[in-house]
């Protein structure tokens, strides 16, 4: 497994990673024995980047990876959280009193004095551009209780206003095949700045996984029921905002594209993990078979695979199933 540095903080991360918001209550029921099961199964695989936030699960994702870590003495795993969706996001909301309240829950969550990397959650534009944003992260870097922090962001704009940002660690941002905006402007900037990028959606809520059909149902409390037009929250982090049915044939497509015995879950990962300016991928992982699944990818950056090849698919694809819908919108 490649590791690669995190922005500026002198650490490494894997560049394949796992997301952990299926580990919280938003993608139907996972039990802790088979979250920690998930996690044993990516760390021994090599992965040292576990993405979580403080409302996953209310904060069960934190408490689960937390205990997990505590059994795991000298593990060399970064754990990335995110703040600032227990309230309203609205601007007002993102202050000092707030950050500390934030940071010193997800600290008891996981059972740790310093939190290795603390990104905010999307938050509005406005905070992402304000100067008192920054200095709040900043007095919490210098106490101690975070070491470093990033944002996640919606939009490519939001990301190019936090990659400007001297302090900012790390941007992730939603980049796959069916989001191909980044590739514009936010992976060169980042690139530049020094910045990690991770890539976050990377399997469209688990459409490029080549699995789901039109028949395919998902639980009540799982997103991909409730958010498909985004009555919950944005609705780019449910498929990517993609049509569900227009995914379908363009996943149909970009996996049929794709040589014997590459399956196309493996493929998008390589393909995100390959592009300059990517730092780490953080698919989620419901089992211990996707969680074996996911690293493998990583094998695909070695050789053996036309990652040119793909490429030109995917933009092909994109260019005319996806561009005109979804290319404007973040």
């Amino acid at each position: 497994m490649q590791q690669r540095p995190l922005g500026r903080t002198g650490r490494s991360v894997s560049a394949i990673g796992l997301g952990t918001w299926q580990l919280g209550a938003d993608w139907g029921d996972v039990s802790e024995a088979d979250a920690r099961a998930v996690l044993e199964a990516s760390a021994s695989h090599g992965v040292t980047l576990f993405d979580t936030a403080d409302v996953y699960g209310d904060g069960r994702s934190e408490s689960i990876i937390g205990g997990f870590l505590r059994e795991r003495d000298g593990h060399d795993i970064v754990v990335a959280t995110k703040m600032g969706r227990r309230l309203e996001q609205t601007p007002e909301n993102y202050t000092p009193e707030n950050f500390r309240a934030w940071t010193d829950r997800s600290r008891r969550n996981l059972g740790i004095d310093t939190l290795d990397l603390v990104q905010l959650h999307c938050p509005p534009t406005a905070v992402i551009e304000d100067d008192a944003t920054y200095e709040a992260l900043d007095a919490l870097v210098a106490d101690g209780a975070i070491a470093a922090y990033g944002v996640s962001v919606e939009t490519a704009d939001q990301a190019l206003a936090a990659i400007s940002r001297p302090h900012v660690t790390n941007v992730q941002i939603i980049f796959n095949p069916f989001r191909l905006k980044p590739l514009d402007a936010v992976l060169p900037a980042a690139e530049k700045a020094g910045v990690a990028i991770f890539a976050r959606v990377p399997l469209a809520s688990g459409l490029l996984s080549g699995k789901y059909t039109s028949s395919t149902t998902f639980a009540e409390n799982d997103h991909r029921s409730y958010n498909r037009h985004g009555e919950a929250f944005d609705r780019g982090e449910t498929f990517s905002g993609v049509d569900y049915q227009v995914g379908l044939d363009a996943v149909a497509e970009l996996a049929g594209a794709l040589p014997e015995g590459v399956p196309l879950p493996a493929a998008t990962l390589a393909w995100i993990a390959s592009r300059p300016g990517v730092t780490s991928v953080i698919p989620g992982a419901r089992n211990v078979r996707q969680a074996q699944s996911n690293p493998d990818a990583a094998a695909l950056l070695d050789g053996g695979f036309d990652l040119a090849a793909f490429d030109a698919v995917i933009h092909d694809v994109y260019d005319r199933r996806l561009r005109e819908a979804i290319h404007p919108l973040w």
